[in-house]
């Protein structure tokens, strides 16, 4: 039991000494004026700003190919950078300019969307990699596609 105490206390002990240094007198002052700079650099990103992020493509057939351009704005105060932008699934195509777009500039990204096998209610997503912020941006279309009409069974094919 005493030896258990004894070890508690020097634990204790060594806490209390360890910790006397004042963390304040360790902090350099270039360090501080770095770490201001790099968070004033925050506020600096691109804000890539859509007109529309969801698009209603309304009802379309299958086999439908359909598409819709979206607009945006480069509303921050750098550079706008597209790395990518990929569909939920292979039936919506993304395509973009691959230059920086300028603050105050716009842009567009074209979204084709392929019913072809895709009947009913039909929500796709596009996801943008881009240097903003976030660094992942959304948009999103949908369509109501009606089936393509399928042929009666027990009719005999012509010839």
């Amino acid at each position: 039991m005493k030896k258990g105490i004894l070890i508690l206390a020097g634990v204790v002990a060594f806490a209390f000494t360890s910790c006397k240094e004042n963390a304040t007198e360790k902090v350099k002052e270039e360090n501080v004026a770095t770490a201001a700079a790099r968070d004033a650099k925050v506020a600096d990103f691109p804000v890539m700003t859509f007109s529309q992020t969801d698009h209603d493509f309304g009802t379309i057939n299958e086999g439908d190919v359909v598409e819709h351009t979206f607009t945006f704005t480069n509303t921050g105060k750098s550079p706008l950078v597209i790395v990518s932008a990929k569909g939920s699934c292979g039936c919506t195509v993304p395509s973009y300019s691959k230059e920086p777009i300028a603050p105050g500039g716009s842009g567009e990204m074209l979204v084709k969307f392929n019913s072809n096998g895709k009947p009913n209610l039909q929500n796709k997503t596009v996801t943008i990699t881009a240097n903003t912020e976030k660094g992942k941006e959304t948009i999103k279309i949908k369509a109501l596609v009606t089936p393509k009409a399928k042929p009666a069974s027990g009719t005999p094919a012509a010839h």
